[in-house]
C-alpha cells in the first residue's frame, strides 16, 4: 500500500488548498470578413494597395483577433511582387508567407475560410515564384493550394469561393504541355478544362454573400482561362461588354482588358484603354502599363513606341518581358534605318533578363544569330499581330514565296499570308497557305509551321468539324523541337480536350 510520507501530504495539502492563479484562456482567432475589410478587399483588387491597407491597419487594432486582415495582406504583397517583381521586395515580403499561413492555421477548425485561406495564399505565391524562376517551389505551392481546396470543398461542399480556386486550378492542370507532364505526375494534379470551367461559371452565377463578393476576383480567372484556354475571344469580349467592367477606375480591370484586347490583335482598343485610365496616384505604380502601350504603338508602327519601351526597361526591376521588349526596341529601329541603336539593343538581348517566357527565348535565340528579319515580313508582322490587317495585305500584295531567297522567309510568308486571310475570314486562302508553311517549316526549328497547324484546326473548329481539328491539333503537338513548343502545344491540347467536349 503506497503511503504519501510527510513530505508528500505537505504537497498534497498545498495543491489542495493554496490558491492556484487562474492561467488566462487564449483567445480564438476569427474569420471576420466584416463591412471594413470587405473594402479593404475591392480597394486592393482596384489595385489602390495603400487605400486598402490603411483600412487594414485600423482593423488589426479594433479587431486585433481578426485574421482576414493578414489574409488581404497577402493580396496586397501578390500583386506587388507580381506586377513589379522587384528583387528587393520579394526578399522583404517572402518572410511574410510563413508567418501568415501560420495565423491562417490558428483560426477556427469548424470555418471553410481555415483551409481556404491557406489555399489561395500558397495559389498566389506560386505565381509569384513563376515569376521570380522559382519554378520548383512555385510546383510545390501550386500542389499545396490545389489539395487544400479539394479538401475543403469536400468538407464544406457548399462554400462557393472553392468552386472559383478549384475550377482554375483544373483548368490549369488540364491543359500541361508535354513538356511538364513529368510535374504533373509527381505532384498529383489531376485536371479536367470542362469540369473546370464549369464550376468557374457556376460561382459567377452565384447570388450568395460570398459569391458576390468574390465576384471580380473571378472575372479576372475567367477571362483569362476564356481567352487562353476555351480559346473562346469574342466570347470573352461579349462576357466584358455585358458585365459593363470598369476599365477606367478599376486598374485589374483596365489591365486585363488592355492586355486581352493587345494578345487579340486589337491594339488600337488596347492603347484606348490604356492612356484613358484614371491616373491618380492612388493606384499601384507599375512599368507594365509603359510595355503594354509601348507595345500598342510598335504594332501600329508608330515612332512614339521607343520612348514607352525604352521607359520600361529603365524602370523595371524584374526580368520577365525584358528580352522580348529589347527585341521589339531591336526591330524598331532596325526598320527605322538607325543599325547602331538596333545592334545596340540586340546585344543587351543577351545580358539582359530571363528565359523564363517563349517570348524571351525566341528573342535570346534571334539574338545570338547574326540574321536580321526581312523588312517587308517584320513590318508586316508589326501590323498583323496589332490588328491592322488590310495595310499588311497592302504589303504583301502581289507577293509570293518565290519573291523571297531564303528558305526561312519563303516560310514565314507563307505562314504570314495564311494568318492575314485568316483574320479577314477567308478561311479557304487560309488553309491553302497554312498547308504551304506546313510544308515547307515541318522539319524546320521555326514556330512557323506548328503554328499554321494550330491555327487549321482552329477553323475547322470554328466550322464543327471536330474531328478534322482534332487531327491538325495533333499535327502540332507531333512537331518536334520548335519555337514555342510547349505553349503551342498546350494550346492545341486545350483544342482537343475542347473537341472531345472534356
Amino acid at each position: 500500500m503506497n503511503r504519501l510520507g510527510p513530505t508528500g501530504l505537505a504537497l498534497l495539502l498545498v495543491l489542495l488548498y493554496v490558491p492556484v492563479r487562474a492561467v488566462p484562456t487564449r483567445v480564438q482567432k476569427v474569420f471576420d470578413f466584416n463591412d471594413r475589410c470587405k473594402q479593404a478587399y475591392h480597394e486592393i483588387l482596384q489595385l489602390k494597395l495603400n487605400n486598402g491597407q490603411q483600412l487594414l491597419n485600423v482593423e488589426k487594432v479594433q479587431h486585433p483577433n481578426n485574421l482576414i486582415p493578414y489574409f488581404l495582406e497577402n493580396y496586397i504583397d501578390f500583386f506587388t511582387l507580381f506586377f513589379n517583381e522587384d528583387p528587393a521586395e520579394f526578399k522583404k515580403r517572402l518572410p511574410n508567407r510563413e508567418t501568415r499561413l501560420n495565423l491562417m492555421g490558428e483560426g477556427p477548425d469548424n470555418s471553410p475560410l481555415l483551409l481556404f485561406t491557406r489555399s489561395v495564399i500558397h495559389f498566389q505565391w506560386a505565381a509569384v515564384k513563376i515569376k521570380f524562376g522559382n519554378t520548383w517551389d512555385a510546383g510545390w505551392e501550386f500542389r499545396r493550394s490545389y489539395l487544400q481546396v479539394k479538401s475543403n470543398l469536400q468538407s464544406f461542399p457548399d462554400f462557393a469561393p472553392n468552386l472559383l480556386y478549384a475550377g482554375a486550378m483544373q483548368v490549369a492542370a488540364g491543359t500541361i504541355p508535354d513538356g511538364y507532364k513529368w510535374l504533373s505526375s509527381l505532384l498529383g494534379i489531376g485536371g479536367s478544362i470542362k469540369k473546370g470551367m464549369n464550376r468557374i461559371s457556376n460561382f459567377l452565377q452565384g447570388t450568395d454573400e460570398w459569391s458576390t463578393l468574390f465576384h471580380d476576383e473571378a472575372i479576372f480567372y475567367y477571362c483569362y482561362l476564356k481567352f487562353y484556354i476555351e480559346n473562346d475571344k469574342p466570347g470573352v469580349f461579349q462576357f466584358i461588354d455585358q458585365q459593363h467592367l470598369d476599365v477606367v477606375n478599376h486598374h485589374l480591370f483596365a489591365f486585363l482588358a488592355a492586355n486581352l484586347r493587345l494578345n487579340s490583335q486589337q491594339a488600337e482598343i488596347a492603347e484606348q484603354i490604356i492612356q484613358g485610365r484614371n491616373a491618380s496616384p492612388a493606384y499601384l505604380a507599375t512599368p507594365l502599363w509603359d510595355m503594354e502601350l509601348g507595345y500598342a504603338k510598335v504594332h501600329h508602327l508608330d515612332p512614339a513606341a521607343a520612348q514607352y519601351l525604352e521607359r520600361f526597361i529603365t524602370n523595371f526591376k524584374g526580368t520577365f518581358y525584358v528580352k522580348d521588349v529589347l527585341q521589339k526596341l531591336s526591330w524598331y529601329y532596325y526598320l527605322q534605318g538607325d543599325e547602331a541603336k538596333a545592334g545596340a539593343y540586340r546585344q543587351r538581348i543577351l545580358t539582359s533578363g530571363s528565359t523564363y517566357s517563349e517570348a524571351d527565348k525566341q528573342a535570346q535565340k534571334e539574338a545570338g544569330t547574326d540574321q536580321w528579319p526581312n523588312k517587308l515580313l517584320l513590318q508586316a508582322r508589326l501590323l498583323n499581330d496589332g490588328g491592322y490587317y488590310h495595310q499588311a495585305l497592302a504589303l504583301l500584295h502581289g507577293k509570293n514565296t518565290g519573291n523571297f531567297a531564303l528558305n526561312e522567309e519563303k516560310l514565314e510568308f507563307a505562314y504570314r499570308a495564311g494568318r492575314l486571310f485568316d483574320d479577314v475570314e477567308n478561311d479557304s486562302l487560309a488553309i491553302v497557305f497554312y498547308k504551304q508553311a506546313i510544308d515547307l517549316g515541318e522539319k524546320r526549328k521555326e514556330h512557323f509551321a506548328a503554328r499554321a497547324a494550330l491555327q487549321t484546326g482552329f477553323i475547322f473548329e470554328k466550322r464543327g468539324d471536330k474531328q478534322t481539328a482534332i487531327q491538325w491539333f495533333q499535327r502540332c503537338i507531333n512537331m518536334k523541337d520548335h519555337d514555342f513548343k510547349n505553349s503551342l502545344d498546350q494550346r492545341a491540347k486545350a483544342g482537343m480536350a475542347r473537341c472531345n467536349n472534356e
